[in-house]
């Protein structure tokens, strides 16, 4: 029969086995209970694979500087690291910022007046001289016969030499001697195939084929009261603009 009084007082712990006092597991594992392996901080650790440090950049979930909000550099835009000589300066690729933005602070000065008059005459000469030249054999300029021809002549020389000499550089040889350049509006590169062969059709078409000499001076005008970049309408239709290539 037992002797043990129920209403007595209890072993320590209240009868059951304390944890602390267990007898150590077999290959020296966990007691029962216990939670395995180490507990996460609450703050950053400071080393590899920590929950807020970092691995190579910055930390988990913060875009690095010249990232969007999801950690990828914009559309067109190169790295800090990788951007090309001249970039954001107003010389070189992209010298005009971003896409569609037009010319930004940096860009070189607008062309004078001055400059952009003389290299035109300096181009329409030449030109002219050419098809008088050509026509010359086969005409009596001296008595006008044959005149016209020679400026019609000129004219379609003028076309095609601009549009060659600005799709290949954005100058002309006026334009190299009066030193300035077209420029695309947009980023400040040459002109493209299309924008120096419209540039070039705007400022000669309209003069073969009525006033040469009013439709010149409309199309000179309309630049001179232009702000900011005195486009010409030329300019306008094909989104060029005049700078100096002087530093």
């Amino acid at each position: 029969m037992s002797t043990h009084d129920p209403s007595g007082p209890q072993p320590e712990g209240g009868g059951k086995p304390s944890f602390d006092k267990q007898p150590p597991q077999p290959g020296g594992g966990t007691p029962e209970g216990e939670p395995s392996g180490p507990t996460p901080s609450n703050g950053p650790s400071g080393g590899p694979g920590a929950y807020e440090g970092t691995y190579g950049g910055s930390p988990y979930g913060a875009p690095t500087p010249g990232q969007d909000p999801y950690g990828q550099t914009p559309y067109g835009q190169p790295p800090s690291d990788q951007a090309p000589p001249g970039y954001g300066t107003g010389y070189g690729p992209g010298a005009y910022g971003t896409p569609g933005a037009g010319p930004v602070p940096g860009m070189p000065p607008i062309g004078t007046w001055p400059k952009r008059i003389l290299a035109r005459l300096i181009d329409y000469l030449l030109m002219q001289l050419i098809a008088v030249i050509i026509v010359g054999p086969f005409s009596d300029l001296g008595t006008r016969n044959g005149s016209t021809e020679a400026f019609w002549l000129g004219c379609a020389i003028y076309l095609v030499y601009e549009a060659l000499m600005l799709s290949r550089d954005g100058q002309t040889l006026g334009k190299k001697a009066m030193k300035i350049r077209v420029a695309m509006l947009v980023d400040g590169n040459k002109p493209t195939q299309s924008a120096a062969w419209t540039r070039a059709a705007v400022f000669i078409l309209p003069a073969v084929l009525c006033c040469a000499a009013l439709w010149w001076v409309v199309d000179g005008l309309f630049g001179v009261f232009d702000k900011p970049y005195r486009q010409c309408l030329h300019d306008k239709a094909a989104k060029t603009v005049v700078v100096t290539t002087e530093v």
